[in-house]
C-alpha cells in the first residue's frame, strides 16, 4: 500500500511504524529479564525486606560504579513492562526512588516454591535462540525436519540428552513449572478421587506426581519416563519410577496423565501414545481415564493477551519439537480418532487446560 502526504494515511504510516518496531524489538525486553533473573535482582529487593534504592541495589549486586547507570536503564524498561514498580522513600530529609517487587517478579525469587526462573533461563537459552537465524534455510528446505534439526543438525532431544548440564536445565524448567500445578491441584481435586492408581507419562523428576502423591496418599503413583531419567530415582510404598517408551506401551493403572506431553508430537504420534494410554487404563472399564495437561487455543473466547501466549507456544513447539498447540477442534478430532466416547476441558493455571478423557 503507498502512503500519500495527507492527514490519515500518514497517521496510518506512523502507527503502522510503531507496531513493526515493537516487534522487531520485543526480544530485548525478554533479555533484559534474563539479565535481571541471571543477576538475582528479585531475590535482592525481596531480601532487603523494604523498597530498595538503585545505590543499595547495585551495592548488593556488587556491581562496579560504572554500571549503575546501565542498571537504572534496565529497570527502567523492566518497570515500564511490569516487572517492578517505584516508590517514594525518605532519606533523611530528601525522597527518593526506590523498587519493589510486582506479582511477576515474584516469580524469580528462588527461595519460594512458584520460583519461574528456570523457565526463563530454559526458554531463552542461546539452543533455542541461535536456531532461528536458519529460519528462511527451513522454509526453502524440502525435509522432514524442525527448525531446530535444520540450524544444528540433530534433533532437540539428542542435543539434551548427550549434555548433563542442558539436561538438568531442562528437567528444572519442567519441575518448576510443574510446582505451578499444586495451586491449581486444589480446584481440580475430584478429577482423582475414586481413583486406586495412576501413571504420569513423561513424568521427568516427579514434580507433579509428588503434588498428586501428597494429596492423595492413598493413590499408587507411577512416574513414567524414560529409563535414563529415571534411573537414580526412587520412592516408596505408593510412588514408583518405571522406565520405558510410551510409543511402545504404558503401565497399567486406573489413569494415566499426560502433562505437557502431547505438544511435543505431532498428530501421528500424539495418536499413537493415546491409543497406550486407552489400553492402559482398559482395566478399569469405563471409570478410567486419561488426564491431559496442555493448552487449548481459543482465539474467539480468549484475550488478546492470552491467545498470543498460546501462539507463541504452538511456534516454539512447532520449531524445535515438530508438535503443535491444539484449538478445541482438532482436540476432539485427535480424541475421537483415539477411540475415546467422550472428553471434558477445563480451564487451570491461567493459560493451560485440563482434558479429561473417558473410554
Amino acid at each position: 500500500m503507498d502512503f500519500s502526504t495527507n492527514g490519515t494515511e500518514e497517521n496510518e504510516l506512523y502507527h503502522a511504524q510503531i507496531h513493526l518496531y515493537k516487534h522487531v524489538y520485543n526480544f530485548v525486553s525478554s533479555m533484559a529479564l534474563k539479565s535481571a533473573m541471571e543477576l538475582g535482582v528479585a531475590d535482592i529487593i525481596h531480601d532487603h525486606g523494604k523498597p530498595i534504592t538503585l545505590p543499595e541495589l547495585a551495592s548488593a549486586l556488587k556491581l562496579h560504579p560504572s554500571k549503575v547507570s546501565v542498571l537504572h536503564r534496565f529497570l527502567r524498561l523492566l518497570t515500564h513492562n511490569g516487572f517492578f514498580a517505584k516508590v517514594q522513600v525518605k532519606e533523611g530529609e530528601q525522597e527518593e526512588e526506590a523498587y519493589v517487587l510486582t506479582p511477576p517478579s515474584k516469580l524469580l525469587i528462588r527461595s519460594k516454591p512458584t520460583c519461574l526462573a528456570p523457565i526463563v533461563r530454559g526458554a531463552l537459552h542461546s539452543s533455542s535462540l541461535d536456531m532461528w537465524s536458519a529460519s528462511k534455510k527451513w522454509f526453502t528446505e524440502d525435509k522432514e525436519q524442525t527448525l531446530f534439526e535444520s540450524a544444528t543438525g540433530e534433533s532437540f532431544w539428542h542435543f539434551l540428552n548427550k549434555d548433563s548440564d542442558t539436561l538438568s536445565m531442562f528437567q528444572e524448567a519442567m519441575a518448576a513449572d510443574s510446582r505451578i500445578f499444586k495451586l491449581a491441584l486444589e480446584e481440580c481435586k475430584h478429577v482423582f478421587e475414586g481413583l486406586g492408581s495412576i501413571v504420569d507419562v513423561g513424568g521427568g523428576t516427579g514434580g507433579v506426581t509428588k503434588l498428586i502423591h501428597e494429596a492423595f496418599p492413598h493413590l499408587k503413583c507411577i512416574v513414567f519416563d524414560q529409563p535414563e531419567v529415571v534411573a537414580n530415582l526412587s520412592g516408596d510404598e505408593n510412588l514408583s519410577f518405571v522406565g520405558g517408551d510410551m510409543f511402545k506401551s504404558i503401565p497399567s493403572a486406573d489413569a494415566v496423565l499426560l502433562k505437557w506431553v502431547l505438544h511435543d508430537w505431532n498428530d501421528e504420534l500424539s495418536l499413537k501414545i493415546l491409543k497406550n494410554c486407552k489400553e492402559a487404563i482398559s482395566g478399569k472399564g469405563k471409570e478410567g481415564k486419561v488426564i491431559i495437561i496442555d493448552i487449548s487455543i481459543d482465539e474467539t473466547s480468549d484475550g488478546r493477551e492470552l491467545t498470543e501466549l498460546k501462539l507463541d507456544y504452538d511456534l516454539v513447539m512447532l520449531t524445535m519439537f515438530n508438535g503443535k498447540e491444539r484449538e478445541k477442534k482438532e482436540w476432539d478430532k485427535l480424541i475421537s480418532e483415539a477411540g475415546f466416547s467422550n472428553y471434558k476441558i477445563t480451564p487451570i493455571c491461567g493459560f493451560k487446560s485440563l482434558i479429561e478423557v473417558f473410554p
